[in-house]
């Protein structure tokens, strides 16, 4: 275990060991089960989270207010069309400034080729944690509790087992990239063997698919692409299919809903689902556009954990912030 994480920010997994990231997820447990029994854990008393979002949220924002509230503290919510943020002040000076009134910086920056960017500027610059609640490039928080809820699944070794990172269609809009890209690199340095499901237009950035390679051949699992939506649900014990936008083959949202429309039929049902392992799970970070990316039945069937997963935010992030924060 990893004692030494004071201060230390979280923009991505791949910036933290896997003895790190085992320790936070041990944490994590610790916290939730406090919870669950009702034992108080004001870790973080009179401490303060700044919480900027120029992205819409639900589940990131209420989890980690409520968060901090369990831990002792107090989070703001920040929104980045109400502050001078919108008319001129820098990353480099939200760092300085901001990190001089709080004791952590969480932010939610997606937009393409500017919100990864934007958070390393803020971290440069600030004295507190930076702990990044998602961007164009990496969603650590969610990847983190999609492992934790694995492990409650699969036990706490996860080398060998099968996760399908798919693409899913969905009409609503150009997603962000990040789950899937760190879907790929959590779960290759975990040593599960990972089949990345998609469109030839839908790839991932080859500098983050040459990391997850590497992660692979490091861990003893594996990284397949695939681009036969079936092919992808055979043999796993995780389906994880989602949308996200082809911003690597264009940046228009009208070219990109144009391409989507030959993939309609990328949709996870029953049929799909049965291709899978018997006792196959169905993992999806929400929200899901219904019955155009997921059946009802298969979001609410039995084999679907989403619910969990989504909880397991909480307490994830309460671990990352107790560690980093205190």
């Amino acid at each position: 275990m990893q004692t030494d994480l004071r201060g230390r920010d979280l923009i991505s997994t791949q910036d933290w060991s896997k003895e790190e990231i085992e320790t936070l997820l041990d944490v994590a447990w610790d916290l939730k089960r406090k919870r669950a029994l009702g034992e108080a854990h004001p870790l973080l008393r009179d401490k303060v989270l700044a919480m900027l979002f120029f992205f819409t949220s639900t589940r990131t924002r209420i989890s980690f207010e409520a968060g901090m509230a369990q831990l002792g503290g107090h989070a703001q919510f920040i929104d980045s069309t109400t502050t001078q943020i919108s008319h001129g002040d820098t990353g480099k000076e939200i760092g300085n400034i901001v990190g001089r009134y709080t004791d952590g910086i969480a932010i939610r920056q997606c937009d393409w080729g500017v919100g990864n960017k934007y958070i390393n500027e803020v971290a440069e610059a600030s004295r507190v944690p930076v702990l990044n609640m998602q961007c164009d490039v990496y969603h650590p928080f969610q990847i983190l509790a999609d492992m934790m809820t694995i492990m409650e699944k699969f036990g706490r070794d996860v080398r060998g087992k099968t996760i399908n990172v798919s693409w899913a269609y969905a009409s609503s809009y150009q997603k962000p990239i990040s789950v899937p890209q760190s879907l790929i690199l959590l779960m290759t340095r975990f040593g599960m063997n990972v089949k990345l499901t998609r469109p030839p237009e839908y790839k991932l950035m080859p500098e983050i698919v040459q990391q997850a390679q590497d992660n692979a051949r490091k861990s003893g699992g594996a990284l397949d692409i695939i681009e036969d939506f079936d092919e992808g649900f055979k043999g796993a014990d995780i389906v994880y299919p989602k949308s996200w936008g082809s911003w690597l083959t264009t940046e228009d949202n009208n070219e990109s809903a144009e391409i989507g429309k030959k993939y309609t039929d990328w949709i996870t049902d029953d049929r799909r689902m049965a291709l899978a392992k018997d006792d196959a799970v169905y993992m999806h970070c929400l929200p899901a556009d219904r019955n155009i990316e997921v059946t009802d039945s298969v979001l609410d069937g039995p084999q679907s954990i989403v619910y969990d997963e989504a909880e397991n935010r909480l307490h994830v992030q309460k671990a990352a912030m107790a560690l980093t924060m205190r």
